[in-house]
């Protein structure tokens, strides 16, 4: 048994899985797992692992405050993060051109990801090094949850 499924037995919430926009796009195509438990997505070498609470980084493409949302953008495509004007300090996040990081819960994979934001946080500062990094990052984590 993973530790993500441990987890899930023992009544707990698993911590954020560090992910992808184009995993996520990919889970949709691939059939969901719609049971509330979260989507399936392809971890690499034919693993895969559900998630529901998500980790996520980003440029900001688009800020939309009458509609509560915001477009970010990895290195594989676009994604809308939703209840940004409730995020306790996200507010200096939103203006585009900055690189945020956001965790949330999974609304939607297909056409485009959508995440109901629990946590934003500003990592312009560093961006390069982060951006660099990101892909590694989610790559190193994936390998030792699945």
């Amino acid at each position: 048994m993973s530790k993500l499924e441990q987890s899930h037995c023992d009544g707990k919430r698993p911590p954020p899985v560090k992910v992808l926009s184009g995993q996520l796009r990919a889970a949709g195509i691939r059939g969901a797992a719609d049971s509330g438990e979260g989507y399936l997505i392809r971890a690499g070498k034919g693993r895969t692992l559900r998630v529901s609470l998500v980790w996520m980084q980003g440029t900001v493409l688009e800020v939309q405050l009458d509609s509560n949302t915001v477009l970010l953008m990895d290195e594989t495509g676009t994604f809308m993060v939703q209840g940004v004007n409730s995020i306790p300090k996200g507010k200096p996040c939103l203006l585009p051109g900055k690189y945020v990081m956001v965790m949330g819960v999974i609304q939607a994979v297909a056409p485009e990801p959508v995440i109901r934001a629990v946590k934003m946080a500003d990592l312009s500062e560093f961006a390069a090094l982060h951006r660099k990094m990101w892909k590694l990052e989610v790559e190193e984590l994936q390998q030792i949850l699945a």
